[in-house]
């Protein structure tokens, strides 16, 4: 790596796509140092993973962090296993300030990517107060900071949720945002209008909006994934802990869209897909880009039934559903048009819907309680 490697801070980098980033991060040789607060995280158990899941020649780590490994989230334990390559963590909250004025003193980042945040749309509906407070505040406080400390780079994880209900399919860049039907999509588009008038403001600046689509799927080597706290608020964990039979069956909400056959329509993507579109990003930064807006999704939507099949088919098991009432604020159909990532930043989903599905499985099946 060298002396060079470049520092980028990674916020919220224990949860889901975080970690997946992180690794990649690593892989691309860059120094991550992530921050989190562990309100999606599990602490590490210190406990090493079995050999055989690691491939190549076993280093011993270096612990990292003062306190040693178990102060690691388990699942950044685990990208160090797989990369064979130390993670600087940090325990931190984004809305505290005092802290991440610290944290930019002891470190020369050269960019930020921004996971941290509350993500549930359900619980957003409930309680959306702390989701201004956590995703709009924690947000400001991390722009001040990089402000004062003159680290003027962001790749921002945002979501396809902006677009509200699709006026046209499939969804491009230039599709109107706003009409969000949830605090958490209002989240996302709020923090993305202020980092717009950063860069307006500010023409030193330099950020990528990335609007995900839905990400699912795990790292190949089946040791990290999504492990949702409590009841999954996404289709495709519930329905692996169906498979695997943690629950008894899955609820579909609503048969009666007018899509093929009835259930919702949507983009997935492959996680690790969706982690080299942000390294993509960060490449994409070092041209003083401004401010750039990108669809990360495949542009081939799914129905809720064709995943169900798809499941079946990477696990070999039957998967009990129910059809109930329709969910408030969900669309019919939402799916990307991502020939903007391509052309400007050489990124193109490479995973299909059978390896998203078959790594799901893989890392369900290690991990039939999660972390």
């Amino acid at each position: 790596q060298g002396a060079m490697a470049e520092k980028i801070l990674v916020t919220g980098g224990a949860g889901y796509i975080g970690s997946h980033c992180v690794l990649e991060l690593l892989q691309a040789g860059y120094v991550p140092v992530v921050i989190d607060n562990f309100h999606n995280a599990i602490r590490g158990t210190g406990s090493p993973i079995p050999a055989r899941a690691v491939p190549g020649p076993r280093r011993s780590l270096t612990p990292l962090h003062p306190a040693g490994s178990e102060e690691l989230p388990e699942s950044l334990r685990r990208v160090q296993e797989i990369a064979q390559q130390p993670v600087l963590f940090q325990e931190l909250d984004i809305t505290d300030e005092a802290a991440l004025r610290e944290l930019f003193r002891k470190h020369r980042f050269s960019a930020v990517m921004h996971f941290a945040g509350l993500k549930a749309v359900g619980e957003s509906v409930q309680k959306p107060l702390e989701y201004y407070r956590v995703n709009l505040t924690g947000t400001i406080r991390l722009l001040e900071t990089m402000k004062a400390h003159g680290v003027r780079n962001i790749v921002f994880s945002s979501s396809a949720t902006v677009y509200g209900d699709p006026k046209y399919l499939p969804l491009d860049e230039n599709h109107p945002v706003g009409g969000c039907t949830n605090p958490y999509g209002k989240s996302k588009f709020f923090i993305e209008e202020m980092i717009r008038d950063l860069c307006k403001a500010e023409r030193d600046w330099n950020a990528v909006l990335l609007r995900y689509f839905n990400p699912i799927g795990a790292h190949e080597s089946g040791m990290i994934g999504e492990d949702p706290q409590g009841i999954p608020n996404n289709l495709m964990p519930y329905v692996a802990q169906v498979a695997v039979g943690r629950r008894e069956f899955l609820s579909v909400f609503g048969n009666d869209y007018k899509t093929d056959d009835g259930t919702g329509v949507r983009d997935y993507i492959h996680v690790v897909d969706l982690a080299k579109g942000h390294i993509a990003a960060l490449k994409k930064l070092k041209e003083n880009c401004g401010c750039k807006i990108y669809n990360l999704g495949t542009g081939t939507g799914y129905s809720v039934l064709q995943m169900v099949r798809a499941m079946e088919k990477a696990s070999g098991r039957e998967i009990k559903y129910q059809i109930t009432a329709r969910r408030e604020g969900d669309v019919a159909s939402c799916y990307a048009d991502p020939a903007l990532a391509e052309r400007e930043l050489g990124w193109k989903a490479a995973f299909g819907l059978d390896k998203m599905c078959e790594d799901l499985w893989r890392w369900q099946l290690q991990n039939p309680t999660g972390f």
